[in-house]
């Protein structure tokens, strides 16, 4: 009797225990284990770990088991990734089909508003830059993530998913605290260098004769212009090659409006102090007050057509035209990208960090042992900016979800979207796309191994610098609206068909009106514009911070700093 009664409590604690194990013999698991050991490797967790992240993702998405979904997003290295090999991946693991599609940047804005204003639903899930987060917060189309985690998606939210880990999440959070976008990736816009070129004992005692200074990584743009001016016209050739100071584009076209929201006015120095943007005026040269944008032109106590903004223009344009390789001025941002790759421009002041794939393969600017003979570095800064304002552009293409779409389809793609960043699968995909979204992985063992092959890219991500490139942010409440206004302005002066300063008075003045439009449609509410009436500019200009008065000397003296110096300052946890 007592061994039968014996037996049987074995038998029913072995059932127990099994029936709480994880489900191992399944085929998911199965598939599970096959991307964890062969595809999904480094990782910040262990294998073990992984697949228990993976257990969670399997039951979570049996409800939506055999739907198939659709996403988008432009056509980055990280996001081809995701498309060919993290979309299969879950579907074997989860059973959910994806077809992620991979479209231009001014595409997925252009399907974006197509869904707003027909309430169709194009995409379940979007990838979508942060520099939206101003319109996503005023018009209320998208999902807030923070609610969403806690009310209607909370049976789908990973548990491990970790949000302070995430770099860029203040990027994707709101004047009202709330996070309206997930980071998927990010890269920054950095100076770009000839390290090697840098290093020559030849060139610095050159340099030093001409300019009274080191040859270093430049810390103002004095010293960039005084760099370009030396390659360009007084080194000229290395190696018998013709060689330039500096690269850039000037085509009329939609990207040159990115060339400058992208921050290129705040690295000048055109807005306030702050973290992520300036207060009260960003990189756009937008005033709000509270939460409500007042104006963009100076009259109104913005400074998109200040003089820091003009001057901004100017030395763009001349720049261009004096030191960078012949025909820059007719290419688009896609076509200038291979000139670097040939090895004859000695700086850029403006190169996203997310080609840095395509600059470690072989090549004139690689060594034989794979180390580049280029570094990346902050970006200097114009005689306008002060300590304590940003310094330049982060992109932060980000998981974003419609209102408009289904609930049970949103639930389905938010599983896809964590899938994509989860800890499991996101070292990973850091390592093939170089645009790493958490801290945990940008440590982890493996970029520190990766480091010295990435020319200053793990180093940057690092160190407390990296707060100080950020996206567009929340000043902006109607990104596509506006940001259409900059190429066509900007193109007018760079193809002499107006003046620099008739170019930004009509940049501000045209966003302006939009935004006049904007107030009068009442369709944003309490954070909507409320445009401050037209005053003497010199009223504004002779107050303290931005819109700032125009410098007697806007060309103050060169500083550049050694690069090995300012290595070592972000290794051990210093800014400069």
């Amino acid at each position: 009797m007592n061994r039968k009664r014996t037996f049987f409590c074995v038998i029913a604690a072995l059932a127990l225990i099994f029936s709480s194990a994880p489900c191992w013999a399944s085929p998911q698991m199965d598939a599970a284990k096959k991307w964890v050991d062969n595809e999904f490797q480094p990782s910040t967790l262990t294998k073990d770990q992984q697949m228990k992240e993976m257990e969670w993702f399997i039951k979570a998405s049996e409800p939506f088991k055999g739907m198939h979904i659709k996403v988008v997003s432009e056509t980055i290295p990280t996001h081809e990734y995701e498309s060919k090999v993290l979309a299969k991946a879950f579907e074997e693991i989860t059973g959910i089909k994806v077809s992620h599609d991979l479209i231009q940047e001014g595409d997925v804005i252009e399907k974006l508003q197509t869904q707003w204003a027909s309430g169709k639903n194009i995409y379940d899930g979007w990838i979508n830059d942060s520099d939206l987060i101003g319109t996503h917060m005023r018009y209320g189309f998208v999902v807030p993530l923070s609610d969403f985690m806690k009310g209607e998606g909370k049976d789908v939210t990973l548990p491990t998913l970790d949000i302070p880990d995430f770099m860029g999440i203040s990027f994707t959070t709101g004047p009202d605290g709330k996070i309206y976008q997930l980071p998927d990736q990010q890269f920054a816009n950095l100076y770009w260098f000839r390290y090697d070129w840098f290093k020559r004992e030849d060139f610095k005692k050159q340099f030093k004769e001409l300019y009274g200074y080191e040859l270093g990584v430049p810390v103002n743009w004095s010293a960039y212009e005084d760099i370009a001016e030396f390659f360009t016209e007084h080194v000229k050739e290395i190696d018998g090659k013709r060689v330039y100071g500096h690269n850039d584009y000037g085509k009329k076209a939609p990207d040159l409006g990115w060339r400058f929201t992208d921050a290129w006015l705040s690295m000048a120095g055109v807005g306030s102090k702050g973290l992520p943007n300036g207060k009260p005026v960003d990189e756009w040269g937008i005033r709000v007050e509270g939460c409500a944008p007042v104006g963009s032109s100076v009259c109104r106590g913005g400074a998109a057509n200040s003089p820091a903004a003009k001057y901004a223009l100017r030395k763009y344009m001349e720049w261009l035209r004096k030191y960078a390789p012949p025909g820059c001025l007719g290419l688009d941002f896609y076509t200038y990208l291979p000139i670097l790759a040939k090895g004859n421009v000695a700086q850029q002041i403006f190169w996203y960090t997310a080609f840095v794939p395509d600059m470690v393969a072989p090549g004139p600017t690689v060594n034989a042992d794979g180390t580049p003979k280029w570094r990346m570095a902050p970006s200097p800064h114009g005689p306008y900016w002060e300590e304590g304002m940003k310094l330049g552009y982060q992109d932060c293409g980000s998981w974003t979800f419609m209102k408009s779409t289904p609930l049970d389809r949103r639930k389905a793609a938010w599983l896809y979207g964590q899938f994509c960043v989860a800890k499991t699968t996101s070292l990973k995909k850091a390592l093939v796309g170089l645009t790493p979204i958490r801290d945990s992985d940008i440590r982890s063992e493996a970029f520190t191994k990766r480091a010295p092959k990435l020319g200053g890219l793990v180093e940057f991500y690092r160190s407390p610098a990296r707060v100080a490139w950020t996206p567009t942010g929340t000043n902006v409440p109607d990104y596509p609206k506006l940001a259409q206004l900059w190429w066509q302005n900007v193109g007018e002066a760079v193809s002499g068909e107006v003046t620099v300063d008739r170019a930004m008075d009509n940049l501000a003045r045209e966003q302006d009106k939009v935004m006049q439009r904007i107030e009068r449609s009442g369709a944003q509410k309490e954070c909507g514009p409320k445009l401050n009436e037209c005053v003497d500019p010199n009223v504004w200009l002779s107050k303290a911070g931005s819109p700032k008065a125009k410098l007697a000397n806007e060309k103050p003296k060169g500083m550049t700093v050694d690069y090995d110096k300012l290595i070592q300052a972000w290794q051990e946890g210093r800014v400069k």
